[in-house]
């Protein structure tokens, strides 16, 4: 079985337990981590589906109760993980644009504001970023060889091969 890549690492699906759409261990919507796709709306409760509230709290309150936990667990995160996941966001945006992860057609100045604002992050914030620092910097570095390959690639101009 493959593993799945989340903002929070790699991780394998656990078999047995409640089946999920995966075929993993299905997580309640509380206990998953903030930013998680599949944590739905706070309280686990879909548009327009009322549902029963935590232990004697009506829905409103337990919406409340989840909003409030959601919101400690983002504040116990640390900032620069937060930021080196928005990112690796951007890089992730960079290669769909570029065409890497498909049948994408190249799309080079998509590409080239994906790859700035990444830079802006990553240039710009250098150290502070800590112990995300240099993986930053080489996926960035790495990025930025590969737009340069495309670009020369579709015969784009030196000046639309080299984006800031």
């Amino acid at each position: 079985m493959s593993s799945l890549w989340t903002p929070y690492g790699e991780h394998q699906p656990e078999p047995g337990g409640e089946e999920g759409a995966g075929g993993g261990r299905r997580v309640p919507p509380g206990d998953r981590p903030v930013g998680d796709p599949g944590a739905g709306p706070p309280g686990g409760a879909r548009a327009g589906v009322a549902g029963p509230g935590v232990a004697g709290m009506d829905e409103a309150e337990a919406d409340e109760a989840e909003i409030r936990a959601a919101m400690a667990r983002l504040a116990a995160t640390p900032v620069a993980d937060i930021i080196a996941n928005h990112a690796i966001g951007l890089w992730q945006l960079a290669v769909l644009h570029l065409g890497l992860g498909g049948d994408v057609v190249p799309d080079l100045e998509q590409t080239a504001l994906a790859l700035d604002a990444m830079a802006a992050l990553v240039d710009g914030l250098g150290d502070r970023l800590g112990e995300n620092a240099g993986a930053l910097r080489d996926a960035l570095a790495q990025l930025r060889l590969a737009y340069v390959q495309v670009a020369q690639a579709a015969g784009a101009s030196p000046d639309e091969a080299s984006p800031g």
